[in-house]
């Protein structure tokens, strides 16, 4: 279920720059372009790249589309160059209408440093994230959130306020906007399965659903063997954008290897300059794995979840709104938790099928495990060495624009 407020501010988020602008999307339509091109180019000439199952990312795309869903695709993270060249490596078919070009994150401290990286990121469809201690419950997140919600419809099943009306006869009304509400009834059919109320006007312009692509792990991840090609643990935030959309999202895993051959991490990189951004491993294969869609009735079972925890914990102060509960709750957090980790085990079972890689330390997928080896600089499991640096490690972005000497909180 969605809150209204929540809703609000990733529209908030979002009108921050002049995206319900058809220029705004002619513009962003070029920006993408202008990445994608080269990136295809050198990633076709420099590299192997090699995309399987690449139907079911059609099917995916194709099913959230007719069911009017929007599609979420989640990934591992192996280095500063997996997207735009991911996305680069797919076929022409996908970068040709803007609509179905990917939305994703970046760091804000990286990406969006100064003004003109803020321009072309937000042009290119990128979010700023903030990290060390902002937590899920960031700007970003909310206007993620808005955008995985198709229609501009708003799910208010169980919000109280809603008029228990039978629900294909007439759109839900609430107190909030209900002035606004009646003149935009006319444009919208309810459906049998949910009660619906229209939002205020779309913060950018789309003709069909969006697709957003993420990497839940947060930061890059490159290991020395026997642990290389591994993962962190998924953060919580992918699980927000699973159950606070208005309808559920299509989700589909995918895992890639090749990439850390295109940018390795090295110990020094943050004085390498222009060094860092070149291409290593000329001629290495990329591999691309899509995994199939998580079947719609494990996300509705978490969504149903999610509802009953909404309908036990809202505030009654402020009903619009995620109550501390449901934002910190253990409950919550332990839905969070289990979505995460759902996420990442139909990511690590792509990783597992393809017979190439050592098996994976179990206790990668502990967020705990993490947590200590990042608090303690890796001396809580010295067997276990990155290649480069643990940018999760604050203390390694002294370099960095915003950087706070605040201890972080977890996330």
């Amino acid at each position: 279920m969605s809150f209204q407020d929540v809703l609000k501010r990733g529209e908030d988020f979002l009108n921050a720059y002049p995206r319900n602008s058809p220029f705004w999307n002619l513009a962003s339509h070029a920006t993408c372009l202008a990445m994608i091109i080269p990136s295809k180019f050198l990633l076709n000439v420099l590299y192997n790249p090699q995309i399987h199952h690449i139907e079911k990312l059609d099917s995916a795309l194709s099913k959230a589309k007719s069911e009017n869903r929007s599609l979420l695709t989640v990934m591992n993270h192996m280095s500063v160059v997996d997207d735009p060249t991911f996305y680069a490596a797919l076929p022409w078919r996908f970068h040709t209408d803007i609509d179905t070009i990917r939305w994703g994150f970046g760091a804000h401290n990286i990406c969006f440093s100064n003004l003109t990286l803020s321009w072309f990121f937000n042009l290119g469809k990128i979010l700023g994230t903030q990290r060390f201690g902002h937590g899920p419950f960031q700007g970003s997140l909310d206007a993620a959130i808005r955008i995985l919600s198709p229609d501009d419809t708003l799910d208010l099943e169980f919000t109280p306020g809603v008029k228990e009306v039978q629900k294909p006869m007439l759109i839900q009304e609430v107190s909030v906007n209900a002035d606004e509400v009646k003149h935009l009834v006319h444009k919208y059919k309810p459906s049998a399965e949910s009660a619906n109320i229209l939002m205020s006007k779309s913060p950018f312009i789309r003709s069909t659903t969006s697709w957003f692509h993420v990497f839940p792990e947060g930061f890059v991840l490159q290991l020395q063997e026997p642990h290389n090609n591994s993962m962190r643990y998924f953060k919580w935030g992918v699980s927000r954008l699973i159950l606070e959309s208005t309808v559920s999202p299509v989700v589909v895993p995918i895992f890639s290897s090749g990439f850390e051959k295109i940018a390795p991490e090295q110990a020094d990189e943050a004085n390498m300059g222009l060094k860092r951004w070149l291409p290593s491993n000329l001629g290495a294969e990329v591999h691309i794995s899509i995994g199939d869609a998580i079947s719609d009735e494990v996300i509705d079972k978490y969504r149903q979840r999610w509802r009953q925890l909404c309908e036990k914990y809202i505030d009654p102060l402020n009903p619009t709104d995620l109550s501390e509960e449901l934002k910190n709750g253990k409950q919550a957090q332990k839905l969070r938790s289990e979505i995460a980790s759902e996420l990442r085990d139909a990511v690590f079972k792509i990783r597992e099928s393809l017979g190439i890689f050592k098996p994976e330390d179990p206790r990668f997928k502990d967020p705990k495990f993490w947590k200590e080896y990042t608090r303690t600089e890796g001396m809580s499991n010295p067997e276990v060495q990155f290649i480069g640096k643990n940018w999760a490690i604050k203390r390694l972005q002294k370099h960095l624009p915003e950087y706070s000497e605040e201890k972080p909180k977890d996330e």
